[in-house]
């Protein structure tokens, strides 16, 4: 099945260095709060996860005792997947998380780091709740972790603002604020001292935005917290986990 979204896909390039680049959000720390929530959730499963990547998170949450598929739209990102676990125990369907659709009811289905801006308009990060509503069994969860705008970093007609400064890499992202479009610019460098330049499109969405796409997908809202320590969401929180959940 072709993608219909105007998702960016990830080359076999990007996909090999994937795991090597997830810093912080590959630390036990992050992957154990994550897993312990989503395994909370999900009780005996199954799970489904949008965009599941190399199984950053599916994985250790399959080693949890629950039930793991995935959709993702890059072959390549599969093939890293596809070393750490096989097919037989983590089936993946190849596709787009807006339209894609796999059999069977899930009790939760789950969108992690920020995946759901991969979708650059409204109609189809709507659709990616839709599907995520019809993929759920009466009672189940859907669960996103997405950040929030940061545009007060922005000085007055700035076009960018810094995200990351380090050693290694410098992120700057760029928005469009009459479109909710941006980019974000990598900059890392190499060990032989080169500069790799990089970039990622997305489309910014804000968590009450959010509580609209479910409602139009027929979910109701459950919970915001401010990451998956289950810590208070406030105005100063950079980021969110969300759920919803579909009606009996």
């Amino acid at each position: 099945m072709e993608p219909v979204t105007s998702s960016d896909l990830w080359d076999a390039e990007a996909a090999g260095r994937y795991d090597e680049e997830l810093g912080e959000m590959a630390s036990s720390k992050v992957i154990g709060e994550t897993v312990g929530f989503l395994a909370g959730l999900a009780g005996a499963g199954p799970a489904l996860e949008f965009a599941i990547g190399t199984g950053r998170v599916a994985v250790p949450l399959l080693r949890a005792g629950v039930p793991v598929t995935g959709i993702e739209l890059s072959r390549p990102m599969i093939d890293q997947l596809r070393s750490k676990v096989s097919a037989e125990q983590l089936p993946v369907t190849i596709g787009d998380m807006a339209t894609t659709q796999v059999r069977g009811d899930f009790s939760l289905v789950y969108l992690v780091f920020n995946t759901l801006g991969n979708l650059r308009t409204q109609a189809e990060q709507v659709a990616c709740f839709r599907n995520a509503a019809g993929h759920l069994a009466p009672g189940g969860r859907f669960v996103i972790e997405l950040w929030v705008p940061q545009l007060r970093r922005f000085p007055p007609g700035a076009g960018g603002a810094p995200f990351d400064v380090s050693e290694r890499h410098t992120g700057i992202d760029t928005y469009d604020l009459s479109t909710q479009q941006g980019t974000s610019h990598h900059y890392t460098r190499e060990r032989d001292g080169s500069i790799r330049y990089s970039c990622s499109n997305f489309r910014y969405a804000w968590a009450p935005e959010c509580d609209l796409m479910a409602q139009l997908a027929g979910l109701e809202f459950e919970a915001r917290y401010a990451d998956w320590d289950r810590s208070p969401f406030t105005s100063d929180s950079p980021s969110h986990v969300s759920v919803w959940r579909k009606p009996l």
